[in-house]
């Protein structure tokens, strides 16, 4: 499972539901309220799983998918969700069972290339 951008972003990109999130933090978009809740919900989310090297998601079009097995993640993803609906930011939940070739993988996530990807097709 994926959250992402509804559309791509000029580089043919669907950022997913974090960076979404981040850029509007890193904009001044927040309210303090809600600047405060972002950063103990991705203070929560940096401590309850590893991030992949940097070099991972060096390789065009990477991109990070929860394991449906992850519900202690999955379980505080709203509030992601309401603060990018409440931004105008559209966002969107999809689901594969293979999602492309993968680089990384944990008990959590995958970290895959998806197939579009290297066909060209994004």
């Amino acid at each position: 499972m994926r959250y992402q951008s509804s559309t791509p972003d000029a580089k043919g990109r669907h950022l997913g539901i974090f960076a979404l999130a981040n850029r509007l933090a890193k904009e001044g978009s927040l309210s303090p309220e809600d600047w405060g809740r972002w950063r103990r919900a991705n203070d929560f989310y940096d401590a309850a799983y590893v991030t992949p090297e940097a070099s991972i998601y060096a390789a065009p079009g990477a991109q990070a998918w929860f394991k449906l097995t992850a519900t202690h993640l999955l379980s505080r993803i709203d509030f992601y969700v309401d603060l990018l609906r409440r931004h105008d930011v559209p966002c969107r939940a999809v689901y594969s069972s293979d999602p492309g070739d993968v680089l990384y993988e944990d008990d959590v996530q995958v970290v895959v290339v998806p197939y579009e990807v290297q066909l060209g097709l994004s």
